[in-house]
């Protein structure tokens, strides 16, 4: 008999496919289904959570957490569309002056943001000195000048990671001043690294319409089912949000579609040092686990054309899918993706009817018995050696960007997981052994449902070598209290990261600390 309360449900939106899976208290993967993903998106999730209910056999009072992963954040940004206007605070004169606001960003982001960029006093020195003490009316002055202009404020103060008073303070008074007014903190968002954290900031203030759509959704569908649980949304490390979490920070949603992958390869092949190729409808994502989580990127990300810095994970995305169009140019050269018809495969494919060639009418033609299920009914003839050098150009674009993730010549593990995977062979360059795990279709949702909790210090402080061991411990605690707070048991949390990067060109031996910990939901 099932036990109440017991279980979690996992709901992945791709680009392509909406998929969810439920996992017992053990963590025991119990049914995955998956839905083509909906224009709405509401439709897809809909369908997904109702197929795999139906198929577990359990009754909604059974679920005790529900997590959804989603690409909306990303999709928002690279379509630019539904975003909101911003405003945007920089506390830095008089220094920090000679690169003005969205320095970088194209003529239609910034039309789009909007114009009222303000540079006003404050900001600090790398030591926590203040640059300028904060000019009250100099802030009320821009608030009036934005009232009714913006839905978003970001404020951003120089070294705010280093001490985020004074970005506190203009955030009580912008309040006052508009209440109502959605703000976004820089020091909340990035670290050092001025206009990178900028930038992010104001994408997270621009994306926090779009979180109140996929929120709310999320939990309209929930109740739609009859299913009131606790509920969760997956950030870019792996781990989770709360709801009220991912209204104010939707910009850590941002990739976590890869990441609910990794994560949930590592659980479905007991690996926990592994290299991992998801394979989707539209794109071929590659990332590495370490200590069973995602490798994060040490490098300043573009997102949309814009360069920011905040933690993402090391994926490296190929346009390669089920779905990818395949087409040969007049000298002879075959061309793969990168666009896709995604979620209208089983419309649009030449093997289904349609009249597009893609990858997987290719293997459909080159190789049959890894189709799931008996292959559809040829509706075109295909030239079977065409075909094949489709297939073995495919091949070699995995094993370059294989190797391009690698940081040594030795064979690695992996794990091939998503439902376009079968595209695949059983060997692959550069791997010493290709996993592939049960339930391997929906590792993105089973990686959702995992649902730890996180805490992260990144913060940059003067350590001198007798205060190390301190400094050490003091970060550690304060990070285990943040995923306290964020709903993790207090027994289960362990670290997951400590890094310190010495920062040779700042006084005072300032480093730079990361501390991660993680544990699992209460």
């Amino acid at each position: 008999m099932a036990l109440k309360n017991h279980y979690r449900l996992g709901v992945d939106v791709g680009g392509t496919h909406t998929d969810a899976a439920i996992l017992d208290g053990d963590l025991h993967c119990v049914a995955i289904a998956k839905a083509p993903t909906s224009e709405d998106v509401y439709g897809g999730i809909l369908s997904a959570i109702a197929q795999v209910m139906a198929l577990s056999g359990l009754a909604p009072d059974h679920i005790r957490y529900a997590m959804l992963g989603t690409t909306q954040c990303t999709n928002a940004v690279v379509s630019r569309q539904g975003l909101n206007r911003v405003g945007l605070l920089r506390l830095s004169l008089p220094s920090s002056d000679g690169i003005p606001p969205l320095s970088g960003w194209d003529a239609a982001w910034r039309a789009l943001v909007g114009d009222h960029l303000y540079q006003l006093h404050g900001g600090y020195e790398i030591d926590g000195r203040e640059i300028h003490p904060l000019i009250y009316q100099e802030v009320i002055a821009a608030c009036d000048r934005m009232r009714g202009q913006v839905d978003c404020i970001a404020i951003c103060g120089v070294f705010a990671s280093i001490n985020a008073a004074q970005e506190h303070q203009v955030a009580q008074w912008v309040s006052e001043r508009l209440p109502g007014v959605v703000l976004s903190l820089s020091h909340r968002i990035g670290n050092i690294g001025l206009l990178e954290r900028e930038n992010a900031t104001v994408l997270n203030a621009a994306l926090h319409t779009t979180a109140e759509r996929f929120v709310n959704g999320f939990i309209n569908a929930l109740g739609h089912h009859g299913i009131s649980v606790a509920h969760y949304f997956s950030q870019n490390d792996g781990t989770l949000l709360s709801a009220e979490a991912a209204k104010r920070h939707p910009i850590l949603t941002m990739a976590c579609g890869p990441t609910n992958s990794l994560r949930g390869a590592g659980h479905l092949s007991g690996l926990k040092e592994a290299l991992v190729i998801d394979v989707g409808g539209t794109t071929t994502d590659i990332g590495v686990l370490t200590k069973g989580f995602p490798r994060e990127s040490s490098l300043a990300v573009n997102i949309g054309g814009i360069r920011t810095q905040f933690r993402m994970p090391d994926i490296l995305s190929i346009g390669i899918g089920g779905g990818s169009l395949v087409r040969e140019t007049r000298e002879g050269e075959v061309l793969i993706g990168p666009d896709s018809v995604g979620y209208h495969l089983l419309q649009q494919a030449m093997s289904f009817g349609g009249d597009r060639l893609t990858l997987s009418d290719v293997l459909i033609n080159c190789e049959p018995g890894r189709w799931p299920g008996p292959p559809p009914s040829a509706h075109h003839t295909l030239d079977a050696s065409f075909c094949q050098r489709v297939y073995h150009a495919m091949i070699a674009r995995v094993e370059e960007a294989i190797d391009r993730m690698k940081t040594s010549v030795a064979l690695v593990p992996a794990i091939v997981v998503g439902g376009g995977s079968i595209l695949l062979p059983d060997r692959l360059k550069g791997i010493s052994q290709v996993n592939v795990p049960a339930n391997f279709a929906a590792a993105n949702a089973i990686g959702v449902a995992l649902g730890q909790v996180s805490g992260q210090i990144d913060r940059v402080v003067a350590m001198a070598e007798c205060d190390r061991a301190s400094v050490r411990d003091a970060l550690q605690k304060e990070a285990i209290a943040l995923a306290e707070a964020a709903g993790a048991e207090r027994e289960s949390i362990a670290l997951i990261e400590f890094l310190e990067v010495p920062l040779a060109y700042l006084p005072g031996n300032a480093v730079q600390v990361k501390v991660k910990v993680a544990g699992n939901l209460l």
